[in-house]
Formats: C-alpha cells, structure tokens, sequence
C-alpha cells in the first residue's frame, strides 16, 4: 500500500463535478492499494501517519504530529501510485488491486485514522473522476510504502 502524505494549509477534492471532501490544515493523501495488499498493510500505515512529525512547533522545527496540531486529513484513492513503468511508455496499472479490494482497504483504512484519533478525516468519491485542489505547505510530501516499514 502507498500513501502520498502532503502537508497542507487547505485541500478539496470535486468527484464528477460535486464537492466530495474539504479540509483546512492538516494532510491530504493519495493512497494507493496494490494487488496483494492486506488490512495489515493499512494497519502499519494507520500507525505511521496520524503519529508523524512532521508540523512545525512554535520553534519552527517539525516536531509535531496531525494529532498534536488537531489537523484534518483528506484521503483520495489513487490506483496510479502502483504504476509499473519498467516497460514501454504506456503505463501498466496490472499490480493495482481489485476495485473491490482496494475500495474495502480504502475504507478500512479511513476507519483506522478516525478510530485513532484524527480530528476530521474527509474523502473523495472511490473510482470516480476527481479533481484534488490544495495548497502545500512547506512544500511538505512524503511517500510511504508499507512494504518498506
């Protein structure tokens, strides 16, 4: 499973033409499920993310957590994050995971960040065509691999 975390000032995501989620400061994430992935892979990411430092402190150094500032957390489903671009120029996209496994992981794992204590956790629409607007902060982004913690 990956998860693009960006630190955000604000974000929102429209799902075919409809406001789908809002949030103000906090992280917007693309989250991508690949074949092959568990609840366990959402597990080592729902443990990661809310607890990462990686908001300033009054000392201006990143030294707190989404659940010490109070932020919101936007999740967006991005099956493109399990991308395989070794061959060619077109993008195979065969390592994603079922629809219907990714959206149960997907929703698995808004669960998990509400359950640990995430102000406001808000979503896009899965499967649907999305358009994400935000302002990053910093800039601030990181990718994580569950497979890689």
């Amino acid at each position: 499973m990956i998860a693009v975390l960006q630190r955000v000032i604000e974000s929102s995501v429209k799902a075919n033409g409809e406001s789908a989620g809002k949030i103000g400061k906090g992280l917007m994430i693309l989250l991508g499920v690949a074949e092959g992935d568990t609840e366990n892979d959402a597990d080592i990411l729902i443990k990661k993310i809310p607890y990462l430092r990686i908001f300033e402190d009054e000392n201006g150094k990143m030294n707190l957590s989404c659940l010490d500032t109070g932020g919101e957390i936007l999740v967006v489903s991005q099956f493109t994050l399990c991308a395989d671009c070794s061959h060619g120029r077109r993008p195979s996209f065969a390592k994603s995971a079922s629809p219907e496994t990714a959206n149960a992981l997907y929703e698995y794992f808004i669960k998990g960040l509400k359950d640990a204590g995430v102000s406001d956790v808000q979503t896009g629409k899965f499967g649907a065509d999305m358009k994400v607007s935000l302002i990053n902060d910093g800039p601030v982004t990181i990718i994580l691999n569950s497979k890689e913690l």
